[in-house]
């Protein structure tokens, strides 16, 4: 067990300072890797040309393959009904194509966690730690370095990767000071990615599976999804980059064009249908019970296990020291859950003590969660989500409400909600701050800023904020701000000022804007 833990199919570099795992075996060998190359001669080419071009230089999929030793063959995972256990007795192989149990409730990937835990804390910790920053094969991906995390079995010949994740955990220092009074508030901004959300973090590990599937021959054609914008251009460029035909719903008039391209551009098949996202989801679900399209959407629990590895990277970041909050935006409800997930392994497999109270926050126009907490966790009820900024979570009856309950109940959790205009207030003056996020941002710093002045929430307390997708994918609804052009909004606006070209006025207008941001005596 343990020298298969310290091959180079975990990590092709030398570990130093890990601790021993609990059980006492002989450790191996730090592994040096030399690599070499044959070289080329160009004029010999040139004087024959029959002879045959030369093979490429090797790649780092050839390194990591003439490296890697046997992988660790007791780590494992597999689908349980979710809460279930790893010991339950229904339970199915990550190769089999399931997405509910046989009562008809959501599927979790659950992993072998005694297995996990004969390596204690400070070995993941050190194992984690000595792949961040590396191009080593698939480890350089802030997912796949936790890779006995998250699928512990699959090759990495089969993983899809663009080496997301790694993102950048931000101090927002000026916003936090001016807006809030705090000195230790954070923006982990996951739509600094691949396709510009976190949706890259899960939708790897999905892709990557379908992979391997098609590989073992299994009966899938293509990968669908249904989808407010993000979802479905993570789906189509994983897909493209691994040749796999990739078939989106879209919401009719209810994404953004920065969105829309995506997809389009990476070749999918893009269905633009006349309902909202939960009438695209009851198509795709009724679609992929008929035809070899696999489904990759949330209610697939594959994706969570990406998503939950940005928890895990928020520790690392922080030295493995545990914020105090975490506010997540919350639509389908899948990513609060994978917060939890990751926070809790953490937990349990000993890197750190404990894990943060965690908040998930809502657009009031599709607000089901919040409403749901609100009443005491007496009775969910669905509702029809009406148009927000927040596009990406408006979305009335989320698979996930029974992981995200999980989830807060067992962080000491809290609901919060905001309106359209609080959202893009929020949202416009983080972008004064030197951010430049998106409405669904807007909505969690407006949770925080709601917590903060009923005091739930401390100023000497350390916070992250998720952002979850970039600010260009939403650059119209800035513009219509700034613009003037949504009614009852734009108390922060910042629009353009028309100038004669001339000295004397482009002078009056600098004079006054100077003197406006003078400090008052």
């Amino acid at each position: 067990m343990m020298s298969s833990l310290l091959s180079p199919s975990f990590s092709t570099l030398p570990i130093h300072s890990i601790s021993t795992p609990k059980r006492n075996n002989n450790r191996c060998a730090s592994t040096v890797v030399s690599c070499t190359s044959s070289t080329f001669d160009p004029s010999s080419h040139l004087t024959n040309n029959n002879r045959s071009p030369p093979p490429p230089p090797p790649n780092i999929k050839d390194e990591a393959r003439r490296h890697r030793a046997a992988t660790a063959q007791d780590l494992t995972a597999k689908y349980v009904p979710f809460n279930a256990g790893f010991d339950s007795p229904e339970w199915y192989s990550l190769d089999e194509i399931v997405y509910r149990s046989r009562s008809g409730g959501l599927l979790d990937v659950q992993h072998d966690m005694e297995a996990l835990g004969r390596f204690d804390g400070a070995y993941w910790r050190g194992l984690f730690d000595s792949r961040v920053g590396k191009t080593t094969w698939p480890y350089g991906s802030g997912v796949w370095s936790k890779k006995e995390w998250v699928l512990p079995e699959i090759d990495p010949d089969d993983i899809v990767s663009a080496f997301e994740g790694n993102s950048n955990l931000f101090w927002a220092e000026r916003f936090g000071k001016q807006f809030v009074g705090m000195n230790d508030l954070w923006v982990k901004h996951c739509g600094i990615s691949h396709t510009g959300s976190f949706k890259d973090l899960g939708m790897t590990v999905l892709v990557s599976q379908v992979n391997r599937l098609r590989k073992m021959n299994r009966p899938v054609v293509g990968v669908g999804c249904a989808s407010t914008g993000d979802t479905s251009a993570a789906l189509s460029a994983y897909c493209a980059a691994a040749g796999i035909p990739s078939i989106v719903f879209l919401p009719a008039n209810k994404i953004s064009t920065a969105q829309l391209i995506q997809p389009v551009s990476n070749g999918a098949l893009v269905l633009s249908i006349g309902t909202d996202f939960d009438g695209c989801m009851k198509l795709i679900r009724e679609i992929t019970a008929e035809l070899p399209i696999y489904l990759a959407n949330s209610l697939n629990s594959l994706r969570l296990e990406g998503q939950k590895t940005a928890a895990i990277e928020i520790l690392q970041q922080f030295n493995w020291e545990v914020p105090d909050w975490v506010i997540v935006p919350g639509g389908n409800l899948g990513n609060i859950y994978a917060f939890y997930k990751g926070f809790k392994m953490c937990k349990d497999l000993g890197l750190v003590e404990r894990i943060p109270r965690l908040v998930c926050a809502q657009a009031a126009n599709a607000n089901p969660l919040y409403l749901y907490y609100k009443s005491g966790w007496g009775e969910f009820k669905a509702v029809k989500a009406n148009t927000t900024f927040a596009s990406a979570i408006q979305i009335g009856d989320p698979v996930s409400i029974d992981r995200a309950v999980h989830a807060l109940r067992n962080s000491d959790g809290i609901v919060e909600e905001a309106t359209e205009e609080e959202l893009m207030d929020a949202m416009v003056q983080a972008d004064s701050t030197g951010m430049f996020i998106c409405p669904h941002t807007g909505v969690a710093l407006t949770a925080l800023i709601k917590l903060r002045n009923r005091g739930v929430i401390g100023r000497g307390e350390r916070v992250v904020v998720v952002s979850t997708a970039h600010g260009l994918k939403f650059a119209q609804s800035k513009i219509d701000y700034h613009s003037g052009d949504i009614s009852g909004m734009g108390r922060f606006a910042n629009p353009p000022v028309s100038v004669k070209a001339d000295f004397g006025s482009v002078m009056d207008v600098l004079k006054d804007f100077l003197h406006s941001k003078s400090p008052k005596s």
